[in-house]
């Protein structure tokens, strides 16, 4: 499933559900690395020219492709993306999350934010819907999601808890860096083929006044037995394929880690340098207006070039700390999810082990299989299919977002320089 190209790193489409792929799938090793550009391998032509071949490019509507090189990364992004705004007339589910509000009470204060809904699909009641929702009503929702979807990836919320004192959480900054990531999980469930058709979502997205215990009895069988399984099971060996998705996410972990410590470190550095700029330049104007014009003109240059420096370094500083630090963090908190998924999946092979292997010493060996393992058997193979094509789906994901993540860096990073270098 593609996603719908736009300035939001969240946009979705989603459609009728689909059939996820069978355990017969590639194998993690033949999965490309998420960033990497590989040009697939072009066959001998068969008069033993050149392998180079020209072929007419056209786009669904008939336009051709332009091919020659983009001007800038923002132009190399677009041409990325655009494929994927073709794909827009096959949404039909669109969800926004907006206009955050502060409540104040006697016994809190707690900030909700508007959920806007539209839809064609027939399991709502009304085309669109707008409802207001609170950080807990999303905790909710995901706790829903991972109760009845445990074979599935649940998009990771922001972090819940904040350090007080170091960060206010009722700041314009902080509500607007939150609205976005709860836009931005919104949306992740939405483009899912099976978890945008829960039922719990639909009673989120348009339930006016979300009563946290309805949906309670809506647990799914697979639900119930993956979240009833003991850890009286211990998992042999992981499967070839999914032990590699296992050290896949160590290694990002661990990269993700030091990028985001250290981006941390450049944010603090830069903060305190941007807090001795601002007190630099104004010397300069202070002494220029007490000399003559001959060395009034050079000080009031420099005074101009310190100030354009700390316009330019205190948007690159909100540029890193807004767009780029929430998307490391995302991704962190989503290695965790996927962990916990492959967790799940150990348990249920564990299981499945263990029943097949009390049948295979039992001493009546003409009685068939029984059904609990048979049923325990289709629970593995369901888990591997689902955890497959979500783990593709997450891929997809992750190469688009910091593709777009990382060239943005590159324009911003650009459009410093150019700033820095104009004379005050």
């Amino acid at each position: 499933t593609r996603r719908g190209g736009s300035g939001d790193l969240g946009i979705f489409h989603a459609g009728t559900p689909k059939s996820l792929p069978s355990s017969g799938q590639k194998s993690i090793q033949e999965v490309c690395h998420p960033l990497s550009a590989e040009e697939p391998v072009l066959p001998p032509s068969p008069d033993g020219g050149s392998t180079t071949t020209t072929k007419d490019l056209s786009l669904p509507n008939g336009n051709a492709v332009d091919t020659s090189s983009p001007a800038s990364s923002s132009s190399l992004l677009n041409r990325l993306q655009l494929d994927d705004d073709l794909d827009g007339e096959t949404r039909d589910l669109f969800v926004t999350v907006d206009d955050p509000k502060k409540h104040v009470s006697t016994m809190e204060t707690y900030i909700t934010y508007r959920v806007s809904t539209k839809t064609t699909r027939t399991e709502f009641d009304l085309p669109e819907y707008s409802v207001r929702r609170r950080y807990q009503d999303f905790d909710w929702l995901r706790n829903k999601l991972e109760d009845s979807q445990p074979t599935h990836l649940i998009p990771p919320l922001p972090e819940k808890f904040v350090m007080k004192g170091v960060v206010d959480r009722f700041s314009e900054e902080f509500v607007e860096t939150r609205r976005k990531a709860l836009d931005k999980f919104l949306k992740r469930v939405a483009d899912h083929p099976v978890l945008s058709f829960n039922e719990h979502f639909n009673v989120f997205l348009s339930a006016k006044d979300l009563n946290k215990r309805q949906g309670l009895a809506l647990l799914s069988k697979m639900g119930e037995s993956v979240k009833y399984v003991t850890g009286g099971y211990k998992l042999r060996l992981r499967p070839v394929e999914f032990a590699a998705m296992g050290d896949y996410l160590d290694v990002f972990t661990q990269k993700l880690g030091t990028i985001d410590r250290i981006a941390q470190r450049i944010i603090k550095e830069q903060s305190e340098y941007l807090v001795e700029l601002r007190e630099y330049g104004p010397v300069y104007s202070s002494w220029a207006s007490s000399e003559e014009e001959a060395l009034q003109e050079p000080l009031d240059g420099v005074a101009g070039c310190v100030a354009n420096c700390c316009s330019a370094l205190e948007e690159q500083t909100e540029d890193m700390s807004e767009d780029f630090l929430p998307v490391l963090r995302e991704y962190i908190l989503y290695i965790e999810s996927m962990k916990n998924v492959l967790k799940k999946r150990d348990q249920v092979q564990a299981e499945y082990e263990a029943k097949l292997e009390a049948v295979a010493f039992r001493e009546d060996k003409k009685t068939p299989v029984p059904t609990d393992v048979e049923k325990c058997q289709d629970r593995v193979e369901c888990f591997n299919a689902d955890l497959k094509a979500d783990w593709d789906r997450w891929q997809n994901n992750k190469r688009q977002d910091f593709r777009q993540l990382l060239t943005g860096m590159a324009d911003k990073n650009i459009q410093y320089y150019e700033k820095v270098r104009k004379k005050g």
